[in-house]
């Protein structure tokens, strides 16, 4: 989502890093391109000019200009206060009641019905018994949509009965609940193209009926100061509880989610980061701030993969590289668990943008080619998997028309393969066993 800001503001730390040291006139420029470069990614002005006066005052303190790395004194300023801007650590869901009470709400289209299977997913593996409410009478279809990412979650849906009103199914979902064993309530409401007071009034009155723990407003990112806005008008209307900033994985610029909090003054609490019910994760300020200046985020990525990795497969995968064993079939096996933790690009976003992947950019990269490896390694015989070396010219043949690709690109595939191995097997593969062997 950041590629743009992330670009301009590296281009400046790169500047300054050229310098032979930072003097006034060199920081004065650099933060008039920080500037710039934030009010191009649609932050809003309000928070533009104090969050640029808090760096200017810390990096023109003596210390920091007259250090012996004074760039990378102003980075780390220009991160920590990035850091403050986007607000505090998100909370996990905060449940009380019986049955505990999560109502959404947002604009039409912010992706309020996405955000309630996903919560639903995350409530089930926490131990819960989740049941989605689907209270979108307005939009045609809604009712189905719902229904069908209850069915991806395995979370039943309470449908609306024929005529009935949104009050009145409020009141029959606390009913539901309570007689058939479910202790949380995903309430998904209506949205409009705008703020109006029918909105306001229909979701202030299921507050008040459903006394819900949680009242989370759902931001669609890409809509920028829209979603700002929206959110600010929310606020005033009801107590809500944080933000969930969807379609992190969309082509946007990153205002909303710089501003939401100091403008809206409520917390960001999670991130949509695809259409996935696991796309779903809590907001860590440091680590996106981190990402915004190309540091990554490895504890978005660790927790990504514990949720998406086979422990028991990669356990068996370090006893095998800890014993110099790494075949074809190991390959494969970790290409499909690599799939799971969704698109390459998005856990590319989440490494520093350093040695070798450094300038690397993750949204070209091609999530194809991965699938294309795999074709090629499931069209082999398991034999043909263990053993490479039987490979003729025939039986890449096979592999190419059964895979739908060249021999030339399995023979790139089969080079590949090989320098792995060789790694792993010399001095550069030692600290990776080592690592592995604890």
């Amino acid at each position: 989502m950041f590629d743009g800001l992330q670009g301009k503001l590296q281009g400046v730390f790169r500047s300054l890093k050229g310098e032979g040291r930072v003097t006034p006139e060199v920081l004065d420029a650099a933060l008039k391109q920080i500037r710039m470069a934030l009010l191009e990614a649609d932050v809003h002005f309000r928070v533009v000019k104090p969050f640029v006066q808090r760096i200017r005052e810390r990096a023109a303190d003596e210390d920091v200009l007259s250090s012996l790395t004074p760039s990378q004194q102003v980075i780390k300023i220009v991160r920590d206060e990035l850091t403050v801007l986007l607000g505090e650590d998100g909370e996990d869901l905060q449940l009380s009641g019986r049955p505990a009470v999560i109502l959404l709400c947002g604009l039409q289209g912010s992706g309020k019905t996405t955000t309630a299977g996903k919560i639903a997913r995350r409530l089930r593996e926490g131990g819960r018994q989740p049941m989605l409410v689907a209270g979108d009478l307005q939009r045609a279809a809604a009712v189905e949509q719902l229904v069908q990412v209850g069915a991806r979650v395995a979370t039943p849906v309470l449908q609306p009965e024929s005529g009935e009103t949104v009050a009145s199914l409020a009141k029959r979902s606390l009913e539901a609940a309570r007689n058939r064993g479910h202790d949380v309530l995903v309430f998904d409401t209506a949205g409009r193209l705008h703020i109006d007071e029918e909105l306001m009034g229909e979701i202030r009155e299921l507050s008040e009926l459903l006394a819900p723990s949680e009242i989370l407003f759902v931001a669609d990112s890409m809509t920028g100061q829209d979603a700002v806005k929206s959110a600010g008008a929310f606020a005033e209307a009801l107590n809500l509880t944080g933000a969930i900033l969807t379609k992190l994985d969309g082509d946007t610029r990153g205002g909303a989610a710089l501003s939401i909090r100091t403008v809206a003054k409520i917390p960001i609490r999670f991130l949509g980061t695809g259409e996935k019910p696991e796309d779903f994760e809590l907001f860590r300020p440091q680590g996106m701030a981190s990402r915004i200046l190309g540091m990554g985020d490895v504890l978005s990525l660790i927790e990504r993969a514990e949720q998406g990795l086979d422990k028991d497969e990669a356990q068996r995968l370090a006893d095998r590289i800890a014993r110099r064993e790494f075949t074809l079939e190991d390959l494969r096996d970790q290409l499909r668990q690599l799939r799971r933790l969704g698109p390459l690009s998005s856990i590319l976003e989440l490494l520093p943008k350093m040695g070798p992947l450094k300038g690397l950019d993750a949204s070209a990269v091609n999530d194809g080619e991965i699938q294309r490896i795999e074709a090629m390694l499931s069209s082999m015989t398991a034999k043909e998997r263990r053993h490479p070396q039987i490979l003729n010219g025939s039986r890449k043949k096979r592999i190419a028309r059964g895979s739908g690709t060249r021999v030339q690109d399995l023979n790139q595939l089969l080079k590949q393969y090989a320098g792995m191995r060789k790694m792993l097997k010399g001095a550069q593969g030692k600290w990776l066993r080592k690592a592995m062997k604890g």
